[in-house]
């Protein structure tokens, strides 16, 4: 009995003594600080200076390179219309035919004119020579001598005016066809066979646009002009150099033309009632996609950007203010929120004018997760189908600077 006694009291205290060990380790862990958390995982770019061309989008129209009126030169009746209308035609190649009876009676009639004054030019000749013989041998007077002589030279005279008046038929009769002055695409005809044109009439028959070729005639505000060259002059912006800067069409309905062209002139006035300078541009056009009157965006690289950053535009964030703001990655390895100032477009980047350095880590992807001052897993960047720098496609026209 005394034994069961003891080995009950024996129980209890281990028992007493588990539930204060128990006690003990929770209130330890009560009092352990909670575990942080693991670092987030982000992708940054290092930022890098770089060149980047001044690319600005301006709008323009397509004007032909050549365009010429089809009128006639002599008055008559349609007899044929011998071109198609809307197709390409060459210099030289038959449009009309107008009713070529007359001219042939004209030219009939200005060579026998001709052979008549031929034949009073032989008699005059024939009579200038015999008073020749006969004055050297005294047996005509020198008045007779001189009234042969004048009719001789009254009879080239006439053969001259002969030989003028048949030229003038054979090109009246040869204007009989109508030809195309200049190589191009013909639009509608404006008269039809029957028709009556007269060589003064206000109404052209046809005309003709050379389209290959053509001309891209575009505006910019004459402050931009300033600007830009204000910006070449202060070392901001270096020139493209000569033949070195593109000149690109984006159609109307955002495609991009495939062949470049090349700037011919910048004009020399600003228009007064629109403070615009009127620029033009040459692109060839093979495949005859440009129209005259087409409306186009035309880009021009007008300059150099040195030591230029540019960052992805999805690493652009914004505040309740607008102000532009990136998150970058310390040397502690922490996230810290920046405020930057943003300029213009360039394909899918900004260029930033202020707020961020060479080597910076900038936080393109990841940055929704991190907070000011937490810590993050920094990996580089590899962004999927991007444009390769410098390609036809990899830079957007550059847009005014904005506040950022």
């Amino acid at each position: 009995m005394r034994i069961l006694s003891l080995l009950l009291r024996l129980t209890a205290a281990i028992g007493l003594l588990a539930l204060l060990s128990a006690c003990s380790d929770a209130k330890s862990s009560a009092d352990a600080p909670p575990a942080s958390p693991p670092p987030s995982a982000v992708s940054v770019i290092e930022v890098v200076p770089e060149a980047l061309p001044i690319l600005n989008e301006l709008p323009g129209r397509i004007t032909p390179t050549r365009i010429a009126e089809v009128r006639p030169r002599v008055s008559g009746i349609v007899l044929e219309r011998v071109f198609e209308q809307g197709s390409m035609v060459m210099e030289g190649d038959v449009l009309y035919r107008i009713d070529p009876a007359l001219f042939q009676a004209q030219v009939a009639s200005a060579e026998a004119t001709l052979q008549r004054a031929q034949a009073v030019q032989l008699q005059a000749r024939q009579q200038a020579g015999r008073q020749s013989e006969l004055r050297e041998r005294n047996v005509s007077s020198g008045q007779q001598l001189d009234n042969a002589v004048a009719a001789l030279a009254q009879a080239d005279a006439d053969v001259a005016i002969a030989t003028a008046g048949l030229a003038t038929a054979q090109l009246n009769l040869g204007y009989a066809e109508i030809k195309a002055p200049i190589s191009g695409r013909i639009g509608r005809a404006n008269v039809t066979e029957g028709a009556l044109v007269s060589a003064n009439g206000p109404e052209s028959l046809a005309t003709i646009q050379q389209i290959d070729p053509v001309y891209a005639d575009f505006t910019q505000s004459a402050n931009e002009l300033l600007q830009l060259r204000r910006a070449l002059e202060n070392g901001a912006l270096t020139n493209a150099g000569a033949g070195a800067a593109r000149v690109m069409l984006r159609l109307d309905d955002g495609s991009e033309y495939k062949h470049p062209g090349k700037l011919l002139f910048l004009e020399s006035a600003v228009d007064a009632t629109t403070g615009q300078v009127t620029l033009r541009g040459e692109f060839p056009n093979p495949e005859g996609d440009l129209l005259p009157g087409m409306f186009v965006r035309v880009l021009i690289e007008q300059g150099i950007q040195k030591d230029a950053i540019a960052i992805p535009q999805q690493a652009i964030q914004r505040d309740a203010g607008g102000r532009s703001q990136v998150y970058v990655v310390n040397d502690k390895k922490l996230a810290e929120l920046r405020t930057v100032q943003v300029g213009r477009v360039a394909g899918d980047r900004w260029v930033v004018e202020d707020g961020l350095k060479a080597g910076d880590k900038v936080i393109v992807e990841g940055f929704q997760k991190v907070r000011p001052g937490a810590a993050v897993a920094a990996q580089l960047w590899k962004p999927q189908d991007r444009p390769a720098a410098g390609g036809a496609g990899s830079e957007e026209p550059g847009s005014k600077p904005t506040a950022g």
